[in-house]
């Protein structure tokens, strides 16, 4: 007893000892602020960010380990033991009684197959399946003495629970990403810090696309809780608009482009570091954060902002920091920029539709220019929200398999009468539908002639709810008795009560332009964005309607084939250009350039592609197996019919034959279900008896 009384002295000492330290710590602290304070105003915000910082980083520390079973790479997960030793090793994920202890070659191929094979990726993180006793169904018996069975799970990267079902985990970790939790709940996964200071003294991220490098705060794909929005899922998007400015470029040099949206700037920092002198690039954004964050992009890409010449820059004009191109960064209402300065490129990305900005893009865009658009309300375009349809874009519409053809119809629909109102008629150039967005460019026509043949693009259509087939109704003003009997169909007349609906006014021209595409492919392969180059290709083969096309590249030597959707295409080798100059050596006027603009479109123009697609499973035979997709098209093309795969469905054809003529030809080359065991067992037979 006297032992624990004189170890409780010394521990009461040993703590009277350490207040009486951190107290000396305290008074230290407290005349080195008050010390601080008359210093310079320069100096003074800089302690407390320190102090800031290193409670970020205890933080951090503190956030609890991120679990066994999520690791980054095969190899992280295999080094959880130690394979290369002797002798048996039980595996880190699962129970004794489960998996018994093994040799390394049998528990590496343990680890891949069973655990690393089925795994859930989140930014970067690979959550595999765990077999610990980590969590635990009671069994079915209902008492509280049976003991609950392992289940196997997954651990979940951002808030640590278990679930046992992948697609469940998807799930999960789309409703994380849907409220902005997107940082993982361990310190591994914090984000690269920044080189410059971020708005909010926050920690940022640097990514690199297409060479360009931009700062993203956190919460960046959630417009709701940060003002930098950056979606890495409009890539497509992005690439697409660039390959239609560079084509632009070259007609006409230089050329002065709006990014009117610019959140992040990436999009106009892309145009500016790749086509440097061809084009004046100009960044707009209304938000003071965006437009100090994309200052700061500029300079993290060593391009200099226009009005914004600092000392460092002009002094290093030689250096390897010297600004290799030059932007506007501007902060104004998107409306008002387009109404105050003329531009020949035009880019709309706002969050939502873009109906709101049409008129005052196509104000001031100058004679033959670019007008891009893309809409990301694909909640109203792609027909769940149809008040919201025709409040924004007055179009009456249903769902429909066509729905993305549609939807981009309904978009040129709202920008041709836009641009009807300012005198000017359009020509479609693309207009591409996918998951996430809806994307048209279409080149700008002046003149109140061009503006009513563009209107007169504008039809309403007429669509059969029992098959799906529809037409557009034809031009006039006169009233017709039966506007079903412009349907191919007869669900009219074996069905009683109204079959079709009327929906529209949509866009009835063609969405595409061939010889634009193949100057897009051209520019893609130029700047090697091998991302979108099967799409490209798609798009030209949906735009000729056809399903064979051999891909030649000016500037390139084709040296193999190769098959992508049903499409030959050239593998390409760089040569040396031709020389383009004229043999005369006359120098061309703007008006002959502009002139030979003009012919190169109206060469561009081909026939016209057949307007929507039918979905081949939607309209397959119960009981029958139909032929591959590629199958049939050739079929389709046997039959006399032009035809094509598109890329608003991978199961559509588009094609110029009739809903019923489809059917005829899926019928006549579709086999019955269970027809194939009978001819299998008929072909045994008779090689039976012939051994």
């Amino acid at each position: 007893m006297a032992e624990l009384k004189e170890e409780d002295a010394e521990q009461l000492h040993q703590e009277d000892a350490n207040i009486k330290d951190t107290e000396s710590d305290t008074n230290k602290m407290l005349a080195e602020s008050e010390a601080c304070e008359q210093m310079t105003v320069r100096e003074a915000p800089t302690n407390p960010m320190k102090i800031e910082d290193k409670n970020r980083q205890t933080s951090s520390t503190i956030v609890s380990e991120r679990h066994a079973s999520i690791q980054t790479t095969l190899e992280g997960l295999e080094g959880l033991v130690d394979l290369n030793g002797a002798g048996r090793k039980s595996c880190p994920l699962c129970p004794e009684e489960k998996f018994k202890a093994c040799y390394s070659h049998k528990l590496r191929r343990h680890l891949q197959n069973l655990h690393w094979k089925v795994y859930v990726e989140f930014e970067g993180q690979k959550m595999c399946i765990c077999h610990l006793p980590c969590r635990q169904v009671k069994s079915s018996l209902g008492s509280d003495q049976a003991q609950g069975r392992l289940v196997a799970h997954y651990h979940c990267v951002v808030c640590s629970v278990t679930i046992a079902r992948k697609t469940d985990m998807i799930s999960h970790l789309k409703r994380h990403i849907n409220k902005g939790e997107t940082e993982a709940s361990y310190s591994g996964s914090s984000d690269v810090p920044c080189e410059g200071p971020v708005p909010g003294g926050q920690a940022c991220e640097i990514m690199k696309e297409l060479g360009t490098n931009v700062q993203l705060l956190p919460n960046h794909t959630t417009p709701q809780k940060t003002d930098t929005y950056f979606s890495r899922k409009m890539k497509t998007n992005r690439q697409l608009v660039f390959c239609s400015l560079a084509i632009l470029a070259e007609e006409r040099n230089p050329l002065e482009c709006l990014d009117a949206f610019g959140a992040t700037g990436i999009m106009g920092l892309q145009w500016a570091k790749h086509l440097r002198n061809s084009v004046k690039v100009t960044i707009n954004d209304i938000n003071e954060a965006c437009v100090k964050m994309i200052k700061e992009n500029c300079q993290l890409n060593h391009i200099r902002v226009e009005g914004n010449r600092t000392g460092r820059q002009l002094d290093g004009a030689g250096d390897a920091d010297s600004p290799i191109a030059l932007v506007e960064v501007v902060k104004m209402d998107a409306n008002v920029i387009m109404h105050l300065r003329p531009f020949d490129y035009i880019h709309l990305d706002p969050f939502g539709t873009s109906v709101n900005y049409l008129d005052a893009a196509f104000r001031n865009v100058r004679n033959l220019g670019i007008v891009s658009v893309t809409s990301t309300d694909t909640g109203s375009l792609y027909s769940k929200s149809l008040n919201v349809t025709l409040r924004h874009y007055g179009c009456q519409i249903v769902r429909t398999e066509y729905y993305r053809e549609l939807a981009a119809r309904m978009v040129l629909a709202s920008v041709a009468r836009a641009a009807a109102r300012c005198n000017k008629g359009i020509e479609v150039l693309l207009a591409v539908a996918l998951e996430h967005f809806v994307l048209v460019v279409v080149r700008v026509l002046r003149g109140p002639t061009q503006a009513d043949e563009s209107s007169k693009k504008l039809r309403q259509l007429l669509h059969c709810q029992w098959c799906e087939e529809r037409v557009f109704l034809k031009p006039g003003s006169m009233v017709e008795e039966n506007l079903y009997r412009q349907l191919p169909c007869q669900c009219h007349g074996s069905i009683p009560g109204k079959t079709a609906v009327e929906l529209g006014p949509l866009w009835a021209g063609p969405l595409f332009n061939t010889g634009f595409l193949r100057r897009m492919l051209v520019a893609a392969v130029q700047h090697n964005m091998e991302d979108i180059q099967p799409l490209v290709k798609t798009l030209i083969c949906e735009a000729d309607c056809t399903t064979l096309k051999p891909f030649s590249v000016p500037g390139y030597s084709a040296v193999s084939n190769q098959v992508e959707c049903g499409v030959v295409i050239k593998t390409l080798q760089k040569i040396e250009e031709a020389d383009t100059s004229d043999q005369s050596g006359k120098r061309k006027t703007k008006g002959e350039e502009s002139g030979n603009v003009l012919k190169k479109i109206k060469a561009d123009t081909s026939l016209e592609h057949p307007a929507f697609y039918y979905s081949i499973h939607r309209h397959s035979i119960r009981g029958m197996n139909m032929p591959k997709l590629n199958k049939f098209l050739q079929y389709l093309t046997e039959a006399g019919f032009r035809v094509s795969r598109t890329h608003f469905d991978p199961t559509g054809v588009r094609t110029d034959a009739t809903l019923a003529q489809l059917k005829e030809v899926l019928t006549k080359y579709s086999v019955p279900t269970y027809s194939s065991a009978p001819q299998s067992s008929a072909v045994s037979s008779e090689r039976r008896q012939t051994l």
